[in-house]
This record gives structure tokens, C-alpha cells and sequence, in this order.
């Protein structure tokens, strides 16, 4: 951080330290003719990400080498403080290593236990981990810990769920010896762009350990958990949710208040910069159970008070060598990504609730502003009625996303992502992605841009 500010209490008791009444009387050796006394002529003041942006500018320096992002699809380009490297780069944190000993780890320790506070408070759930690797593998380990806790086998998933995430969890199950079905994965509506609940329903059986589903999902559209995680509890299922971007759960309904069992998604919006593509951070989260939380993965931070009644943080639930305990370890990942939790956790400290929330109804703004321009644009559609946050499926007529995609390139504009990559049916659509950091200008210029071509 660049300076400290002083409040009135601290200005008070250095002035009485030198023994001056004024701070005014520091300045008395210069001549009263020679004082400035008018008000400084600066501008109105800005936001952190307003005058990083604005500095930017004046020395002739642009994200992307000039292009303008709006791409996502499980990485978000928000907002994060200058403060957080800062804090990052203290050496007892940039180079910690597992705090196995408590009594030498304190302060690694409660950043952890204050992450996963913040986590539970975000997805409204009793229990977090420390984090995991990314949001594919916390939702794959979270299919992993169901079947152990249902003794089933068989894994229904949304097709609203991130393609990547259903590739690491094909990968996982690929390895087991369990018998077949391992894993079923149920269509969306083509008009809503949600999970088909009748093809859920008919899909879910006494088998069926858990149901796995985005929220808001992979094409941006918001499932309806709360049914859907009715129709899992009937089946004798659990419920997990896949959230991409948490900045949403500041709009909508956490999982936990919609009968979630097991709530995982991708940390890096929170406070990780994207950088090329990553790192990641995989958040675990469950409600208050107490089967749940003996088989939850990962390590897990607890409060505690020593024999002299002072509070202290441990290791809690998990040993060790939990890594090399093989079949009968709840996870063969026990570590977890502290130097990108820790980054969380400052961001997340800095911006409290009412700046988390305000995050999210910007987003959802923009969005909406942007959605209402394409759409009226000759050529381009919103290509799914369901609800939406920061995230939408654009569809183009009679054209391929992939060459709508280039043109934009041209105009300096990362317009989105090309769907066709992940499925050649859909080679005609895109998706977008919209932050804080996408002004008006910025929404105006888009719309223009697409119109051109």
C-alpha cells in the first residue's frame, strides 16, 4: 500500500509527543505570502479500478495488448486491489509451507479458518475446506465424497455443467473399479437453456448418489436448484452445485438456502488474477452434517482455546498423512492453494458485504444493458430465455461464432467465447461474459463493434 492515513486520535497524541498544538505550527518557517490557501484544482475523485484504468491510459498501456476482453467460461477478469499483492508478497505468507505444527503457524492458520468463514457466508453453507485446486476438481471430489456417503454408484449431472469439469470427472471415474452407470449426463432445454427437470426426474433412480449441477451454469443461465435439489433429496441424492463465478451468489439465493448438500465452485473471481489462463482456486463448502463433514476433502481449519483459555487455530478432522493412507483417505488432494485462498480472503475483507453485493449488481447491470444491445442487432440473438447474471449465450444467424469472433478481433475486441469448441452443433453460438470493470463506453463500443460487422 502506497501510505497509511492517520485519523484525528493518531494526528493528536504525535502532536502532543513533539509538544505542538497545531499540525499548522510544523509549517511556521514558511512565510504566510508563500502559503498556499486555495482548494487544490483535481478532479472528482475515483475508484480504485477507475484510476488504475486512468493511469493506464495516460502512459499508453492496455489490457491484452490493446484488446478489450469479454471472454469467461469459468475465469472472470474482476477487479482485484493493489493491496492484495502487496500483502501476498510478506515473506511469512509467500513462503509458507503446510501448517502441520499450529504452535509456529498461527497466522497461516487463521487466514485459512477466516477463508472459509467467508466461504460459508458466500454459498451459505455450515462447513468449508481450505480450498482446493479448481473448480473441476472440487466438484469432482464433491461427486467422489457422495457416493461414499450414499454407498451409490451412479452420478447424474447437468449438461448446463462446465464441458472441462465433466472432462476431470470422466477422468477420475475412469480410474475406479466401480461398476457401471458411473456417470449421466441430462440435456438442457433448448429454449431455456437450463436442466430439463423431466429428464431429470425420469433420470433419478435408487442408484443415483448425487445430481451435479451449474448455478448460474456453464451457458450463463441460473438453474432452479431449489426443485432441483427437491427431486435429489426424493431419490435419496445429494445435491451439488458447480458456481463459476460467486460474485452471483451477491444477486441470488446461496445453495445452502436452496437444500444444497454440497456447494463447490471456482475461487478466482474472488481475488486471483487470471494471468495465462490460471491458477484456479476450488472452493468446498457443506451443510451442517455430520456424515458430510467426516468425508469432506481436503484439509479444514478449526477454532480453538489453549489451557490458558486463548484462542488458537489447528488442523482439524484430517492427518497428516492423509496422502499416503490410499484407498482409505477421503482425497488423494490434500493440499490446498493457500497462497490464492489468502488472496481471496484480502479481497474479500477489503470489499465486506455491501462491496461483494454492489460487485454483483454491477455485473448484473451491464449485463443487462449489453444482453438489450445485441439483441437488437440485425443478425445476433440471446440464444436462451432463462435468467442470467453475468454470463449469456449469443447466437449468430447464418454465421459461424468462430469467424464473428475474428472480426472482432480486429476491432480490438475479445467479443467471447466460441462454443463450437466444446460443441460443433453449437458453432453458431458465443458466450459473453461482462464484469465491474466493463464501463459504459466499454458496453456502447461492443454493441457498435457487432453491429459494423
Amino acid at each position: 500500500m502506497r501510505y497509511i492515513p492517520h485519523s484525528d486520535a493518531d494526528i493528536s497524541q504525535m502532536l502532543e509527543k513533539i509538544g505542538a498544538d497545531t499540525v499548522e505550527e510544523l509549517f511556521e518557517q514558511i512565510p504566510e505570502p508563500l502559503r498556499f490557501r486555495k482548494e487544490l484544482d483535481l478532479p472528482p475523485p475515483m475508484s480504485e479500478s477507475e484510476l488504475m484504468a486512468h493511469m493506464n491510459n495516460l502512459v499508453g498501456l492496455m489490457p491484452a495488448g490493446g484488446l478489450v476482453s469479454f471472454m469467461g467460461a469459468g475465469l472472470y477478469a474482476h477487479h482485484v486491489s493493489v493491496a492484495v499483492d502487496q500483502i501476498l508478497l510478506r515473506s511469512e505468507f509467500y513462503t509458507a509451507y503446510t501448517p502441520y505444527q499450529p504452535e509456529v503457524s498461527q497466522g497461516t492458520l487463521q487466514s485459512i479458518f477466516e477463508f472459509q468463514t467467508m466461504i460459508c457466508r458466500i454459498f451459505g453453507t455450515s462447513v468449508s475446506n481450505a480450498s482446493m485446486y479448481d473448480g473441476a476438481t472440487a466438484a469432482t471430489e464433491a461427486a467422489l465424497m457422495a457416493r461414499r456417503v450414499t454407498r451409490r454408484n451412479k452420478i447424474v449431472v447437468s449438461g448446463g455443467v462446465h464441458p472441462e469439469y465433466l472432462e476431470v470427472l470422466e477422468t477420475y471415474l475412469r480410474a475406479t473399479d466401480d461398476n457401471e452407470p458411473r456417470m449421466v449426463i441430462v440435456d438442457i432445454d433448448p429454449e431455456a437453456g437450463a436442466t430439463d427437470l423431466q429428464k431429470l426426474r425420469e433420470t433419478l433412480d435408487g442408484e443415483t448418489a448425487c445430481v451435479i449441477v451449474g448455478y448460474p451454469n456453464f451457458f450463463g443461465v441460473v438453474e432452479r436448484v431449489d426443485e432441483i435439489s427437491a427431486m435429489a433429496r426424493d431419490a435419496g441424492a445429494l445435491t451439488i452445485t458447480a458456481t463459476m463465478d460467486p460474485y452471483a451468489l451477491g444477486v441470488i439465493a446461496s445453495p445452502g438456502d436452496l437444500g444444497v448438500d454440497i456447494a463447490t465452485g471456482e475461487g478466482q473471481a474472488l481475488g486471483v488474477s487470471i494471468g495465462f489462463g490460471g491458477p484456479g482456486l476450488g472452493l468446498f463448502s457443506v451443510r451442517e452434517d455430520k456424515k458430510l463433514l467426516r468425508q469432506m476433502p481436503g484439509r479444514l481449519v478449526g477454532q480453538t482455546v489453549d489451557v490458558e483459555g486463548k484462542t488458537g487455530y489447528v488442523l482439524t478432522l484430517a492427518t497428516r498423512e492423509q496422502h499416503i493412507r490410499r484407498e482409505k483417505a477421503t482425497s488423494n488432494i490434500c493440499t490446498n492453494h493457500g497462497l490464492c485462498a489468502l488472496a481471496v480472503g484480502v479481497n474479500m475483507s477489503l470489499l465486506g458485504k455491501s462491496g461483494f453485493q454492489q460487485v454483483a449488481r454491477d455485473c448484473l447491470a451491464r449485463t443487462a444493458y449489453l444482453k438489450k444491445g445485441i439483441s437488437d442487432v440485425k443478425g445476433f440473438s440471446i440464444k436462451y430465455s432463462g435468467p442470467t447474471f453475468n454470463e449469456f449465450t449469443v447466437k449468430c444467424e447464418g454465421r459461424k461464432a468462430a469467424d464473428v469472433l475474428a472480426a472482432l478481433e480486429e476491432k480490438c475486441l475479445l467479443a467471447g467465447v466460441d462454443l463450437g469448441r466444446f460443441d460443433p452443433t453449437m458453432d453458431d453460438s458465443f458466450l459473453v461474459a461482462v464484469t465491474e470493470c466493463h464501463n459504459r463506453e466499454t458496453l456502447d463500443s461492443y454493441i457498435k463493434s457487432i453491429g459494423e460487422i
